[in-house]
């Protein structure tokens, strides 16, 4: 793994488990500094009597705006700036679009838009101020397709890719750079350790399409512990890419998929030119 010329500050969060525990681990392993924070600040445990004074564990839900400015705060303090901001908590419902409860939904959408969207603000003036910075946040191949049984989850991933775009847009000018990852398949538990929806039968296939899909799409799961380093490539990369696939198989699928989008629209644009009306007429 290749070392920064100059080392980092960065705000991780969603580090104690899967992909998040194995970026904490490569960011400290290289020498940068890290603002840690999970819902367990006792989970991170480990990485204090390691790391030290590199290392600020944060007991942090991402759903309270109040305590992410907080927890920010904290680490502008202790560090004196933030340098990377990675937005990677969240969980995922798996669930038909009426199976999914309005509560969990709800929750859904705290959890991976606003969580982030409180993280990015939070972290925004220090950038700007200093004219520099990385906002890394962690999308999905879901926040750019759309599966039965995961409309929730991919509805919450969309609009974190909508606010970011914009995002990337506004802050060029201060030398904030702005990247979505999309991981595709990892064996992280993400699923398991996320609420569960109660099943209707009326959606059984439904599940069995998701299933399916992933199948036919020739997906195969890729190593967890690999992200790490394409994670520390993109911050080192001079201009990083707006958006970035981590795993395989996702390029054909998109493919096909915007060639199928780009279809549609064409064989009903004579529905597009009706709507338009005639030029003169009100």
């Amino acid at each position: 793994m290749s070392k920064a010329v100059t080392s980092r500050t960065w705000f991780l969060t969603g580090a104690s488990r899967g992909l998040g525990a194995h970026w904490a681990e490569a960011i400290l392993a290289r020498g940068d500094r890290l603002a840690a924070t999970a819902r367990d600040k006792a989970a991170l445990t480990s990485l204090s009597e390691r790391h030290g004074d590199r290392f600020l564990p944060l007991q942090l839900d991402v759903r309270d705006s109040a305590a992410v400015r907080d927890a920010v705060r904290s680490a502008e303090e202790t560090f004196g700036g933030i340098d990377v901001l990675v937005n990677n908590a969240g969980h995922m419902l798996v669930g038909a679009v009426e199976e999914v409860e309005e509560e969990q939904a709800r929750t859904q959408m705290d959890v991976n838009y606003f969580g982030a969207l409180s993280a990015t603000r939070a972290v925004l003036p220090g950038m700007r101020e200093r004219r520099a910075g990385r906002i890394l946040q962690v999308s999905s191949f879901g926040g750019l397709v759309a599966y039965p049984a995961l409309g929730i989850y991919q509805a919450t991933k969309w609009a974190l890719e909508a606010m970011s775009d914009s995002l990337a847009a506004e802050v060029a000018a201060y030398g904030i750079h702005v990247t979505m990852i999309e991981p595709l398949m990892y064996p992280t538990g993400l699923a398991a350790a996320s609420p569960q929806v109660p099943q209707d039968p009326a959606y059984t296939h439904a599940r069995q399409a998701l299933c399916a899909g992933a199948e036919a799409g020739g997906f195969t799961p890729g190593d967890p512990a690999a992200t790490a380093e394409a994670l520390l490539a993109l911050v080192d990369a001079p201009e990083p890419p707006l958006r970035v696939l981590f795993g395989t198989g996702g390029l054909e699928a998109l493919r096909t998929e915007y060639a199928g989008r780009l279809a549609g629209l064409e064989r009903w644009d004579h529905i597009a030119r009706l709507a338009q009306g005639k030029p003169g007429r009100s």
